[in-house]
């Protein structure tokens, strides 16, 4: 495992000349990367074209390949992404607060770069551009270990990333990719403490808890999405359809997507046939109540534990709002969750309780996204609470360190 050895020691030296270049030097770089990504979108695209061909051929479900499918419209959304990294202020350097002590030191909490940050992650080639952006942006190196499903396509991002930062008198080395797919290499890479400062793994939970049990570096956990709707008797039936709607369909291999629908008893019997009509290329599996409304498969236990990336949802009839609430707390993984509601009381009750990164009042769970809260692109999101909930933009790639200015004291 020597190769993974040495790029994440290259890495670790490139950040060391990253954390003093400055954010026009930077800002410079990412732009440059931007149109290098779409004056190459051929060359991209074609080896993208491998790695769909290769999915198909194995039988990889339709969803799966949208994750993993590249265009030049999603290709001129990865370069957005970056352009629009490069407009946000850089976070580097803020000083957090001060303070002046009585015996004269002067105490500064400033934001520093972490230094080396992991990424695993699975079919998702955009994540190599936005992820190199993020850690560029705020002076740190980066260590891409992506997934044998998209290794051609983020062989040909991350070649095209380092030869426009070169260009751009940037340190390449400071974009590394991990070529190597093989578990031993990912889980070589987990214990490279000293040389990556953190890792956040990016994908379905079996590839998150991998990394969360086997890791000896500080493990920023991105979770799995089972999110949830939650349509309350005082819901506007109307707009409930149409929030359910985009949160299963506008993207269901997204963590963000809707995976289990909510009904409250009283409105089910009116809104259940609407949205099932609505939703007519859903699977949807339900409880004895549902299927008494509508056409449904029974719905297991197993269902509203899963995240199912695809065109199937899990439904239930509740009691009440605490019922509601319950029943996300248990089988929800901390990710999005929303209420569709007029009634301000449950609103608030449902905010306050419910356990998740991100809580949604009248809105679909599919906002749950760095670009759409204004981060610009993202690293993740963190559904765990220490150092970063949520996703995960710039602020969150930095950690802090005090500086301390005397004029000779000593204690």
């Amino acid at each position: 495992m020597r190769h993974v050895l040495e790029k994440a020691q290259k890495a670790k030296q490139a950040s060391m000349l990253l954390a003093c270049m400055g954010a026009e030097e930077k800002n410079r770089a990412l732009l440059a990367m931007a149109d290098a990504l779409v004056a190459h979108a051929d060359d991209i695209l074609a080896a993208n074209e491998k790695d769909v061909a290769a999915a198909k051929e194995r039988g990889t479900a339709a969803a799966m390949i949208d994750r993993l499918s590249l265009s030049h419209q999603r290709i001129q959304g990865m370069a957005q992404g970056l352009r629009e990294v490069a407009a946000l202020r850089d976070p580097v350097g803020e000083v957090i607060h001060g303070t002046l002590r009585p015996n004269g030191l002067s105490i500064s909490k400033q934001r520093v770069p972490l230094g080396v940050v992991g990424i695993i992650y699975e079919a998702r080639p955009n994540v190599t551009s936005d992820a190199a952006g993020l850690c560029l942006k705020t002076g740190n190196a980066v260590v891409l270990r992506g997934g044998s499903d998209a290794i051609h396509s983020n062989m040909a991002i991350v070649s095209v990333l380092r030869a426009a930062a070169d260009e751009a008198g940037f340190p390449a080395d400071a974009i590394q990719l991990i070529d190597d797919t093989s578990r031993e290499a990912a889980t070589y890479m987990m214990g490279l403490n000293g040389v990556i400062d953190v890792l956040i793994p990016r994908g379905g939970a079996g590839l998150i808890q991998s990394v969360v049990k086997n890791a000896t570096i500080p493990v920023i956990e991105t979770g799995t999405g089972n999110c949830h709707v939650y349509v309350d008797q005082f819901a506007d039936i109307d707009m409930a359809v149409e929030i359910i709607y985009n949160a299963k369909t506008s993207r269901p291999s997204v963590c963000n997507a809707a995976e289990s629908l909510l009904v409250h008893e009283t409105v089910a019997a009116e809104f259940l046939p609407k949205m099932a009509a609505r939703l007519s290329n859903v699977e949807l599996r339900g409880c004895e109540k549902t299927r008494a409304i509508i056409d449904a498969k029974e719905a297991t236990e197993e269902d509203y534990y899963t995240e199912y990336l695809d065109y199937i949802l899990a439904v239930k009839v509740v009691g009440s709002v605490d019922e509601a609430i319950a029943h996300i707390n248990r089988y929800g993984t901390k990710h999005s969750e929303a209420i569709v509601t007029k009634d301000y009381a449950n609103a608030e009750k449902f905010l306050a309780q419910v356990d998740a990164a991100a809580v949604y009042v009248n809105a679909s769970t599919r906002f749950t996204d760095g670009g759409e809260f204004g981060f610009g692109a993202e690293i993740g999101i963190s559904t765990q609470k220490l150092h970063a909930r949520g996703p995960m933009g710039l602020e969150e790639l930095t950690t802090y360190k005090y500086i301390i200015r005397g004029s000779g004291q000593v204690r």
